[in-house]
């Protein structure tokens, strides 16, 4: 039965957390969803939520928050959400789903506890600003 079912993969999506600068050109950090395909993906959701365990088994963990992104057309991108840098200790999850070709697709994301910082950022494809990706 198990075998049977066939899930589309998932490529040629990714997340990154991007540094910006606010109108008083202070340092921020957002989310960003971009698509690489060379179709447009609908009614994109994205989960998202913080969450570690220490040595000590003391868990740690956020809100989860739930963004409808509508439909992102190929090579373009949205904001999913701004970022704190106080929750870059801990594994950030991003769980994207989308409609393509009538079928939903999804795929988790997951910037791994002090994996964002200064000296992991490159430059993102299609937004030319400084981040940390997974595609």
């Amino acid at each position: 039965m198990k075998k049977d079912l066939n899930p589309p993969v998932v490529k040629d999506v990714a997340v990154a957390v991007v540094k910006d600068k606010n109108d008083i050109q202070e340092d921020i950090w957002n989310v960003y969803i971009i698509n690489f395909q060379k179709d447009t993906i609908d009614e994109v959701l994205v989960t998202s939520k913080g969450y570690l365990t220490n040595l000590k088994g003391e868990e740690t963990k956020t809100s989860t928050l739930r963004h409808a992104m509508g439909s992102i057309a190929s090579k373009e991108f949205a904001i999913i959400e701004p970022i704190m840098e106080n929750v870059f200790p801990l594994n950030n999850e991003y769980w994207v789903s989308y409609f393509k070709d009538g079928r939903i697709c999804d795929k988790k994301f997951i910037f791994l506890a002090e994996t964002i910082k200064e000296e992991n950022l490159i430059t993102i494809p299609v937004l030319n600003k400084q981040g940390v990706m997974i595609k």
